[in-house]
């Protein structure tokens, strides 16, 4: 069974139960969204995480990737990554773990947190390839199948799987010109490994099978943007578009099939594109719930790319994105530490409260007029309670060592709040 073949049936499911309270959205409704295609719960038959709703209707919701990388193997720091994430307010958490013993990592960080848990299996498959001493072409399909099943099997509640790109379209990403090329790893691996065998990409060919895992274990389909851009000059060109269209198809044989599917998205993409790509998306890809990388809007911000995916995130959940995986200040430069963590957790998580004040969602309204009350009465205790980061506030006013609570060290005596109290 799956949350979206129950939803179907009618059944109403302790996860949309969860979801609904939350939410504070009509569980029948939700169950209808459901059964559409255009919300989804991922939530692995086997896993523990807390159930967590995303798509049409929802509040934005942010995800956090950690992992070790060959260079950087430290499982300790990861699940404090882990940690930290949940505390700020992240959503969901990807391992995108490329180290060693890789089950090991899952296993403490699942047991680590309580959020929804992604994974990139194709990672996992090409570590078992450079373990055989043999090249990332060289690998072997049954090894990707494996690892799907087996993390599956684990408890991982959703997959990036780039299932769009297939051997027509890596042709045409040759004839593309494009200046960045392929920035995913994932889309590397597969582009790379048609290219060298002149044969489909295995997840393509046998996506059927592919569902069939999905179903068994609920898993929900993260369909990765293998050709997303990796730089302004790339954005919305052929090579993505096509994949869009690829996903869309793949999408409807998912809905049917009554697997949970959402689609992955840019990447780096000028400002002026981006509401357009997502009216494009949701309309290619039958309202299936959009999940974007940013999208950075800048490509000259090294260090501050936090802040321009936060932008182009904003927009592009105003704009009908469901899910936005952070991006931090370490991004494009080094493995992001515990602080960078927080950073890209709490700019998402500004995007994201941004644009759902735009869509009007009630309860992100009520926590706007409630800071505004706080802010009215001097009432510092419930700005910080209100606060995405609750801790960095307090200090700013704590280093101010003022003896008058009725102002801050911006304007003192001439505080416009303070003498116009009671007046208007």
């Amino acid at each position: 069974m799956t949350q979206k073949s129950e939803a179907q049936k009618g059944n109403i499911t302790p996860e949309m139960e969860f979801v609904a309270e939350y939410e504070n959205i009509d569980v029948n409704k939700l169950a209808r969204l459901i059964d559409k295609g255009l919300v989804v719960i991922p939530k692995n038959i086997n896993g523990h995480s807390k159930p967590c709703g995303i798509g049409e209707g929802l509040k934005t919701k942010v995800n956090a990737n950690i992992g070790s990388s060959s260079k950087i193997d430290d499982i300790d720091l990861e699940i404090d990554k882990a940690r930290l994430a949940q505390e700020y307010g992240a959503d969901a958490l990807m391992d995108l773990s490329t180290g060693s013993d890789l089950k090991l990592f899952r296993k403490k960080i699942m047991e680590a947190v309580d959020l929804c848990i992604g994974t990139v299996p194709i990672y996992e498959a090409g570590v078992v390839t450079l373990d055989k001493n043999r090249e990332i072409i060289d690998m072997d399909p049954d090894d990707i199948f494996k690892a799907i099943e087996n993390q599956a099997k684990e408890g991982v509640d959703f997959m990036t799987l780039h299932c769009g790109i297939t051997r027509d379209l890596v042709q045409k990403l040759k004839d593309a010109n494009r200046m960045m090329g392929i920035v995913s790893r994932g889309g590397t691996f597969l582009a790379s490994w048609i290219n060298h065998n002149e044969m489909e990409n295995p997840l393509y060919e046998n996506y059927d099978y592919l569902l069939e895992l999905s179903y068994e274990y609920d898993i929900t389909l993260s369909l990765g943007d293998g050709l997303r851009p990796g730089c302004l000059s790339d954005a919305s060109d052929i090579p993505q578009i096509q994949e869009l269209v690829n996903l869309g198809g793949l999408v409807k044989r998912a809905q049917d099939a009554n697997v949970q599917v959402m689609v992955e998205g840019p990447g780096h993409m000028p400002l002026n594109q981006i509401q357009a790509n997502m009216e494009i998306q949701k309309t290619i890809c039958h309202g299936a719930p959009f999940y974007v990388l940013g999208p950075l809007v800048t490509d000259i911000a090294p260090g501050y790319d936090h802040i321009t995916g936060a932008i182009g995130g904003a927009i592009a959940a105003t704009a009908g994105a469901s899910f936005l995986c952070y991006v931090t200040p370490a991004e494009h430069l080094s493995l992001p530490s515990l602080e960078d963590v927080k950073e890209g957790v709490v700019a998402s998580k500004i995007a994201a409260e941004a644009a759902d004040v735009a869509k009007g969602l009630p309860q992100a309204w009520e926590r706007e007029r409630a800071m505004a009350r706080a802010r009215k009465e001097f009432d510092w205790e419930a700005q910080f309670d209100l606060a995405l980061d609750k801790s960095k506030p307090r200090r700013y006013r704590d280093k101010c060592e003022l003896d008058d609570d009725e102002m801050c060290a911006m304007c003192g005596e001439y505080c416009a709040v303070k003498i116009a109290k009671g007046d208007f």
